[in-house]
């Protein structure tokens, strides 16, 4: 039993297996298709956001991901996050410091990703040494001078390290739909 063409497909003699039909002007019924972030657009995309997920390397090969807050600094292509030095994704990263951060837009069509090699800082031992002012200068200020003292102490209590990952690649899809 052979399925007949659909009018779509006779006008244009085209259809793609990932996009469905085509039209006779190139359109999918389905909607407009994604466009490729420019580097600069996925940069901006990862500038708006704080959260994303992190996948490593397990020693199995398969990937581990994990919901992490962010920070990048597009000057020097870096994404620090903060985790102690026992994690799992700390370890994993010591190992095998492949990783991408992946961040979504502001529609669930939309993303980019932030692949590269991290580095994972020693954790900070000393209230306000230089691991610990680079995750003060990761997170809001704190209006009270106390409230910066005891983020720094506990930063020593918890063991808090720096994951850098060095961005190589970044890229991403949008999905302009208008109206």
């Amino acid at each position: 039993m052979s399925a007949e063409p659909t009018p779509a497909i006779e006008a244009t003699g085209r259809e793609t297996a990932a996009d469905g039909p085509v039209d006779a002007t190139g359109s999918s019924p389905a909607g407009p298709a994604p466009r490729p972030l420019t580097d600069a657009d996925a940069s901006a995309l990862l500038a708006a956001g704080r959260f994303g997920t992190l996948a490593a390397v397990r020693s199995t090969g398969h990937p581990h991901l994990s919901t992490v807050l962010y920070d990048w600094d597009p000057a020097e292509r870096t994404v620090r996050v903060s985790t102690t030095a026992e994690r799992l994704k700390a370890r994993q990263l010591r190992r095998d410091p492949h990783a991408s951060l992946h961040v979504q837009g502001p529609d669930v069509w939309s993303f980019a990703v932030a692949e590269g090699l991290a580095e994972v800082s020693e954790p900070t031992a000393v209230p306000g040494d230089t691991v610990g002012r680079e995750l003060l200068a990761m997170t809001p200020g704190f209006p009270d001078p106390a409230d910066e003292a005891a983020f720094l102490a506990q930063a020593v209590t918890d063991r808090r390290v720096v994951v850098r990952l060095r961005v190589s690649r970044l890229y991403g899809t949008a999905l302009d739909i208008t109206g």
